[in-house]
C-alpha cells in the first residue's frame, strides 16, 4: 500500500482526481524487479507497460555502429518506458536498460486504456502527464541545437545534479552529446 501511496502522490501533483477514482487506477498496479543491465525493451518489441519507478536508475538509448546514444534516465519518482512505443502499440526503435538493480510499479496497455475510457480524470491525467513530457522534450532538442557544449553541461548541471552520482559519466556525456574528454574537462572546472 505504501508503494501505491508513492505513485498516487506523484499522480496527483500532475493534476487532481477523484481519490476514489485514483485508489482503484493505482490498485491496478503491480510490482516489478528487475537486476542491473537488464533490457526491459528492445528495438523491434512493443512496449506493453508503462513503468514508475520506485527505486533504481535506467536508461534509453538508440544504438548506431555499436555506440550507445543516450536519450533519456529515469529514477524515482517518475515514470519510465518507451513512451511511443506504449502509447501506440508499435514495435520500439531503441532500448530501455537498467543501471541499477531497480524496482518499479507497471500498469499494462490494456489496464491503462481501459481506466481512461471510464474515468474522464485519468484521461487529462494523462493528457497533462504528455504535455509536460512534450515540453521536456522541445526543451532539450532546444539545448542540444543551439546551446555550446559548455552551455548544455551548466543547464543539466543546474537542472539535475544528482544525476552525476547516479549515472555513468560515460553515460551523461552521451547524453549531453559531449565527448568523454570534454565532459571529464568540464567536469573537473565547473563547480556543480
Amino acid at each position: 500500500m505504501y508503494k501505491n501511496k508513492k505513485v498516487k502522490d506523484f499522480l496527483s501533483q500532475i493534476s487532481p482526481v477523484d481519490q476514489e477514482i485514483l485508489n482503484k487506477y493505482t490498485s491496478q498496479w503491480t510490482e516489478y524487479h528487475a537486476p542491473k543491465r537488464t533490457i526491459l525493451t528492445a528495438p523491434g518489441e512493443t512496449e506493453r507497460y508503462m513503468y514508475f519507478v520506485l527505486e533504481g536508475t535506467q536508461k534509453s538509448y538508440y544504438l548506431n555502429k555499436d555506440k550507445q546514444h543516450i536519450i533519456a534516465f529515469t529514477y524515482p519518482p517518475s515514470f519510465s518506458g518507451i513512451p511511443e512505443s506504449f502509447l501506440t502499440q508499435t514495435p520500439s526503435k531503441y532500448y530501455l536498460e537498467t543501471i541499477t538493480e531497480s524496482k518499479f510499479l507497471r500498469l499494462s496497455f490494456e489496464q491503462h486504456q481501459q481506466s481512461m475510457k471510464e474515468h474522464r480524470e485519468i484521461e487529462s491525467l494523462f493528457r497533462k502527464a504528455t504535455e509536460l513530457f512534450l515540453i521536456g522534450m522541445v526543451q532539450r532538442h532546444y539545448e542540444l541545437m543551439a546551446f555550446s557544449i559548455e552551455d548544455r553541461f551548466i543547464a543539466f548541471a543546474q537542472r539535475s545534479p544528482h544525476l552525476f552520482n547516479l549515472v555513468p559519466h560515460k553515460d551523461l556525456a552521451s547524453y549531453l552529446r559531449i565527448d568523454s574528454t570534454n565532459f571529464s574537462k568540464l567536469f573537473n572546472t565547473i563547480k556543480i
